[in-house]
């Protein structure tokens, strides 16, 4: 499997607040470089911004135990955002035709392989931070 080895390993935090906390922090470095929305530059994408509009909402979706699960990857998901150059797995939604979705595939320094899942409007060319989770 092609995989992108980050440098940052998972964020520390024995309990969801911690963790929680420490996730904030990274974004809010991301929120503090714009004056609108927050956003990342993609290597893979030739540099065109990936916005977070759908992560936040997406992630207060899901159960404290599976947030705090996910959210222990953000660190290294915006690493590998940021840097990769690899192809993804690429999956076109038939019951919406303008809608990609790309699976990348990460590794962080401590060994553990987690999925960054990024949506891309073809029409608006837009593209979207979905979601982020470990392989198990």
């Amino acid at each position: 499997m092609n995989y992108y080895n980050t440098k940052s390993g998972i964020l520390p935090g024995a309990d969801y607040k911690r963790v929680y906390k420490n996730a904030w922090r990274v974004f809010s470095r991301i929120k503090k470089q714009t004056k609108r929305k927050p956003y990342i530059r993609s290597a893979y994408f030739d540099k065109e911004k990936v916005f977070f509009d759908y992560f936040w909402q997406h992630l207060m979706q899901k159960p404290p135990k599976e947030r705090m699960r996910r959210l222990r990857f953000f660190k290294a998901a915006i690493e590998l955002i940021h840097n990769i150059r690899t192809k993804p797995n690429t999956i076109l939604i038939r019951s919406q035709k303008n809608i990609r979705l790309h699976r990348f595939t990460g590794q962080t320094k401590s060994g553990e392989i987690f999925f960054v899942q990024i949506k891309e409007h073809i029409v608006k060319k837009s593209k979207q931070f979905m979601s982020v989770f470990p392989e198990k």
